[in-house]
C-alpha cells in the first residue's frame, strides 16, 4: 500500500535531489506501482515502534522527502489511483497537477490518529482549495472519492480506472515538448508568486522573464518559429 517509511522517505529525497540536479529532466511524474494505492501515508506500524527521541531523529528525513518533491525545479504530475491519503496525498499535493483516475480515494486523515499532516497539507490543501474546505477536509479528516474530488479541486482531471498513469505520461510528455528552461522559469514564477500582492508578484515574472529573455533557448524557439521547423531546444 506504498506506505511511507523511513527508507521510502530517504528513497524519495534522493531520487528527488538527483533529478533537481539533471538538467536532462523536463518533466516527472509521481506514480504508483502498488495495486491498490498511491499512497497510504506514514508506515504507521514503524511510527509506533519508534521512541519520541527516534521520531525526532527520523523528521528531517520524511520533510526532505515531501520537500523534495516540492522543491523540484521542473513540473510535476502525481498519476494517483486508489488510497491517497495522509502523506500520501501530501506528496500528491506538492506536484503541480493531479491526475486521479476514477478509483482515487483522497483525504488528509490526520488529526484521527493524534497528529496533523505534517508534510506539508496545512499549507498545500488550502492553496488548492481555500481555507475553510480546507480546514473541513482537515477538521473531519474525511476520505473523500473521485468525483467529489475533481467536484472540489482536490484533483485537476479525473480519467478511468486504471489510466492516470497513462494520462498522465501523455500530458507529461506535452509539456516536455516545451523549452526546458521557460518550462523552469514559468514555474519558479507560479510557484514564488502565489499569494503575494500582484506588484511583487509581477517582480518575480519580471525576473523569471530576465532568465529566459536572452537564452539558448529563447533563440532556439524564435528561429524554429520563423524557419517553420520544431524546435531542438538546446535546454541553456
Amino acid at each position: 500500500m506504498n506506505a511511507v517509511s523511513t527508507a521510502m522517505a530517504r528513497a524519495i529525497g534522493a531520487a528527488c535531489a538527483e533529478l533537481s540536479a539533471d538538467p536532462s529532466a523536463r518533466v516527472v511524474v509521481l506514480t504508483s506501482a502498488a495495486e491498490r494505492a498511491f499512497c497510504v501515508g506514514a508506515d504507521l506500524k514503524e511510527r509506533n515502534s519508534l521512541s519520541d527521541a527516534e521520531l525526532v531523529r527520523q523528521r528531517p528525513t520524511t520533510r526532505g522527502a515531501y520537500g523534495g518533491v516540492l522543491e523540484l525545479p521542473m513540473p510535476t504530475i502525481a498519476a494517483v489511483h486508489g488510497f491517497a491519503l495522509g502523506g500520501g496525498f501530501e506528496l500528491a499535493l506538492a506536484c503541480d497537477v493531479i491526475v486521479a483516475d476514477e478509483t482515487a480515494v483522497v483525504g488528509l486523515p490526520e488529526v484521527s490518529v493524534g497528529v496533523i499532516p505534517g508534510g506539508g497539507g496545512t499549507q498545500l490543501l488550502p492553496r488548492r482549495v481555500g481555507a475553510a474546505r480546507a480546514a473541513e477536509l482537515i477538521f473531519t479528516a474525511r476520505r473523500v472519492e473521485a468525483a467529489e474530488a475533481l467536484s472540489l479541486g482536490l484533483v485537476d482531471s479525473l480519467v478511468p480506472a486504471g489510466r492516470a498513469r497513462e494520462e498522465a505520461l501523455e500530458l507529461a510528455g506535452r509539456m516536455a515538448a516545451n523549452s526546458p528552461v521557460g518550462l523552469r522559469a514559468a514555474k519558479r514564477a507560479l510557484r514564488l508568486g502565489h499569494g503575494m500582492d500582484l506588484a511583487a508578484g509581477l517582480e518575480i515574472e519580471d525576473a523569471a522573464w530576465r532568465t529566459v529573455a536572452f537564452s539558448g533557448d529563447r533563440a532556439e524557439g524564435v528561429a524554429a518559429f520563423n524557419e517553420k521547423r520544431r524546435p531542438n531546444w538546446p535546454g541553456v
